[in-house]
């Protein structure tokens, strides 16, 4: 089989940052996210991801978070069984296939049409999935969403994109048609997204950082039918299986962000009601 071989760039370029260190962490010893389905789309693809510079830590770290956003799918979908999902900038992402959902779940991968083509040519067909090839910051793709169940809205590495403009505007259309659900995202405040366009991943792609969120309330003013309800951390301490397989320095630069409130907020996870 001919691999595939990769040219994106920039934004689109980071998607191959998180499939890397998801589908890696899967063959590390004691995977958390056991993404056999990441690992294998690796090994189809035409990239040097050397240059990328993931390290360990790094896989690990995806993992988790990736994690984590699964536990709120997984949790959303079992309270709502005939659930919409919107999979936002879903890149190469597995987590349909992770999850496996129940026919009765609608889901919709979004991504630009380049990268939507490229998950046709990489994984198979999931009778749930819907793939949508759009900017998601083009609003004409809501149109082929239906509105008439509970909706989960996941945002993964997505938002810290856009301008604070582009959220406002896609999280406004979201919730204004879509009859009500959750959104769950990973967001930055100021000093993450300075901390992000540093790290030498991003650097490494040319991809540039924009919205940053100090506060969660924030968001409301911004779309006004969302509600704040939790700040979720995405590293843990207190989960030893999980926070020992992180490298002695990165345990204690995350025991750092915990004891600290201003180092809390470089990244998090942040869910809404609407």
């Amino acid at each position: 089989m001919t691999a595939e071989k990769i040219t994106l760039t920039g934004v689109k370029e980071t998607l191959l940052i998180t499939l890397y260190g998801k589908g890696e962490e899967s063959r590390l010893t004691g995977s958390l996210l056991r993404d056999r389905f990441a690992a294998e789309v690796i090994g189809r693809i035409d990239y040097d991801f050397s240059k990328l510079q993931v390290g360990r830590d790094d896989m690990v770290g995806l993992a988790t978070r990736a994690y984590r956003f699964d536990q709120c799918a997984r949790a959303f979908i079992a309270a709502h069984p005939d659930a919409i999902v919107l999979h936002l900038g879903c890149g190469l992402d597995s987590r349909i296939f992770r999850l496996d959902p129940p026919a009765t779940v609608r889901w919709f991968d979004v991504d630009y049409p380049e990268v939507i083509a490229l998950r046709h040519r990489l994984y198979p067909a999931q009778a749930a999935g819907t793939m949508i090839g759009s900017s998601v910051t083009d609003p004409s793709w809501l149109d082929t969403i239906p509105a008439d169940a509970p909706a989960l809205i996941i945002a993964e590495g997505l938002l810290m994109y856009l301008s604070e403009a582009e959220v406002g505007d896609l999280l406004g259309a979201l919730t204004t048609r879509l009859p009500g659900g959750e959104l769950v995202f990973d967001g930055f405040n100021r000093l993450g997204i300075r901390l992000a366009q540093s790290n030498r991943m991003i650097k490494a792609t040319g991809a540039t950082l924009n919205w940053n969120i100090d506060e969660p309330r924030e968001l409301e003013v911004l779309v006004p039918k969302l509600r704040f309800v939790a700040e979720l951390m995405i590293y843990d301490p207190a989960e030893a299986a999980q926070f020992r397989r992180f490298s002695l320095p990165a345990r204690l630069a995350i025991r750092v962000m915990h004891a600290v409130p201003g180092f809390r907020r470089i990244g998090r996870l942040l869910r809404y009601r609407f």
